[in-house]
């Protein structure tokens, strides 16, 4: 689709390019998947010349050219003044130059054109030499990119770190000077640039890029404040509390973006607990890790849905070394919480990051497994049985109910009758 774009457009008189990460992925010989267009052509030029063309960014001039596919994003060629917010441009005008719309972009690599028609690279700002030295440098003044715009800090990061990269020693200086002004960005924006960090890959480098840049320390010193926090050797021979998470980071494939934050902060309330009597212990780390995180989840704005599932993982990761003493009505309701999955995932990397000891993973994922392949869970007696039998609803009932169900799962309560008898007497003497 983009390819008919950059040719319906030059046919037209207009200059048309592929730019920015799809040039960058296609000379690394990655897959690329989506391909934006670069134009000298107007915005309403572009929408004179495709039926299916709207402008989503009229300040930018942004125009989506559909298909039964999908769309490709066309842009004008464009210059753009200073940016007083730390985050867009007060002002934006258009140009004919694509050097001048290059050497506002955020760094080389991403600032290069390409022109599928005629096979010619544009390349004004050295991408091309960054790609085969593997350097992040920003275009231009690194100091000047960054005071634009300090969210491409955490971009500079999330990209080096995603392609193998270093960054280019100036604009790492750059990025250590203005670390302190990621504060004022957005949460959301934060939280989704950190987010892609820990789900796209490379996740440890990413995070010691981060500490190394000090937008660690910045934005999340519960996690910077690992480093150095000493741990049993006879439990975790890996060191320290940073280089054990550091390692669960680095085995991480794929996860959710629950799975990949929990792993980040389980921890995370062992450096306010740390003791060292007989030998190094933390107590109530899990109890104040919950605290930390639920603090850092508002902190950053994620949805209810996410904090919670968050919380859920750190609480309980530690309840795996009692797998085996649990009583059976204990270990269902452990293994039937919701995205039981990620708990295994994270304790089994938990496990690999220090004793490599998976026996209480494996239990627990074989009684996961067999709860799962059994018929759903049909409880003998319900609140509606209750008030059939002549009670009154009210605060006795859940906690009877409760008991009843564990029982059940216990195999003590076999059948219906039981149930109830068991009810009867259980109401009365808590009335």
């Amino acid at each position: 689709m983009s390819l008919h774009v950059i040719q319906r457009l030059q046919s037209n008189g207009y200059k048309a390019y592929w730019v920015g990460g799809c040039v960058r992925d296609e000379l690394l010989g990655r897959p690329v998947r989506d391909r934006d267009v670069a134009t000298d052509a107007r915005p309403e030029q572009v929408v004179g010349l495709f039926k299916r063309a709207r402008r989503v960014g009229q300040r930018f001039g942004v125009v989506h050219v559909r298909d039964d596919d999908g769309f490709t994003e066309v842009a004008t060629f464009r210059r753009e003044g200073p940016y007083s917010d730390g985050r867009r441009p007060d002002e934006v005008s258009y140009t004919d130059d694509p050097e001048q719309d290059a050497i506002r972009r955020d760094f080389t690599v991403n600032a290069m054109f390409y022109d599928p028609v005629s096979n010619r690279r544009l390349d004004f700002t050295g991408g091309a030499a960054d790609l085969e030295s593997k350097l992040i440098r920003a275009v231009g003044s690194a100091d000047k990119r960054f005071r634009e715009d300090h969210l491409r800090m955490l971009r500079a990061v999330r990209l080096a770190a995603g392609l193998g990269f270093e960054i280019e020693a100036g604009t790492m200086a750059a990025i250590r000077d203005w670390a302190p002004a990621i504060q004022a960005m957005a949460a959301e924006r934060v939280r989704d640039e950190l987010g892609r960090i820990l789900t796209e890959g490379s996740a440890r480098r990413g995070f010691e890029l981060l500490h190394e840049s000090g937008l660690l320390q910045q934005l999340l010193p519960e996690v910077a404040a690992l480093r150095g926090v000493e741990q049993p050797p006879q439990y975790h021979p890996e060191g320290d509390v940073w280089t054990h998470t550091m390692l669960m980071l680095e085995r991480l494939r794929r996860p959710s973006p629950a799975l990949a934050w929990g792993v980040l902060l389980h921890d995370v309330g062992k450096p306010e607990t740390f003791t060292r009597a007989d030998r190094i212990r933390f107590h109530g780390h899990v109890e104040r890790g919950v605290e930390l995180v639920e603090a850092i989840c508002e902190r950053l704005r994620f949805s209810n849905a996410t904090k919670q599932r968050v919380l859920a993982l750190v609480a309980n990761h530690m309840k795996f070394a009692h797998v085996r003493d649990m009583r059976r009505s204990r270990l269902r309701r452990f293994v039937e919480q919701p995205d039981f999955k990620d708990h295994l995932e994270l304790h089994r990397l938990d496990c690999l990051s220090s004793h490599g000891l998976l026996d209480n993973h494996d239990f627990a994922q074989q009684h996961y497994e067999r709860v799962q392949a059994e018929e759903p869970f049909v409880p003998l007696l319900t609140g509606r049985d209750l008030i059939a039998a002549g009670y009154e609803p009210g605060p006795v009932f859940g906690k009877v109910l409760a008991e009843v169900r564990e029982l059940q799962h216990e195999g003590v309560l076999a059948d219906r009758e039981q149930a109830l008898a068991f009810a009867r007497g259980r109401v009365a003497a808590l009335r």
